[in-house]
């Protein structure tokens, strides 16, 4: 009797340890792969973003046609976000640092844009303008929902990286910290307006 206990009490001692790190590392594995979906969906909003502005400004260019820079600037401005945007990845801070920062220059020109097209009567009464507006109005709305969802996973992640005992498996897998998808300056804070 005393030795089957003995195997018992031995069983005990290397399956309980194992089943525990068995369990913390597929924790692990289950966050990180929350906030890299988290990232996707910012990715599929940011993508719809950057397809829709071409579509605006060939709308605003029939009628703005001595804002030539302007439209120019925005464009410019969704092409370098665009880049931006595939090469982030969401453990290199430097390209999550690029991405906001296109972003955040990219909503820069856009309030331009939208600024100057107030002075256009036109423009502002276009069904295609109008449409594209409201398009651009929830897609921005679906980015800041989907950043807020992608930093809360990411906070997850990188506290359960960094908690005891969890970090002991985390630095054995090299698990590495996520970044967070920040505002890169004050302005980018305020909503980009986009009435007409």
């Amino acid at each position: 009797m005393s030795g089957i206990i003995i195997i018992l009490i031995i069983i005990a001692v290397v399956v309980i340890p194992v089943v525990f790190v068995i369990g913390l590392y597929n924790g692990l594995v289950k966050l990180r792969n929350r906030y890299k979906n988290a990232f996707a969906q910012i990715d599929v909003q940011l993508k719809r973003r950057h397809d829709l502005i071409p579509n605006l400004v060939e709308t605003a260019k029939g009628f703005m046609k001595h804002e030539r820079e302007t439209l120019e600037a925005v464009i410019e401005a969704r092409n370098m976000a665009q880049s931006a945007r595939e090469n982030a990845s969401t453990g290199d801070a430097a390209s999550m640092q690029a991405l906001a920062q296109a972003e955040s220059g990219l909503g820069g020109v856009l309030g331009r844009m939208f600024a100057l097209s107030e002075s256009y009567p036109e423009l502002r009464s276009n069904q295609n303008m109008l449409q594209l507006q409201e398009e651009l109005t929830s897609t921005e709305s679906k980015v800041a929902f989907s950043r807020q969802s992608y930093n809360d996973s990411v906070m997850h992640y990188n506290n359960k990286i960094e908690m005891f005992p969890s970090n002991f498996i985390a630095n054995m897998f090299n698990f590495g910290p996520a970044t967070m998808f920040e505002v890169s300056d004050d302005s980018e804070r305020e909503n980009v307006k986009v009435e007409f």
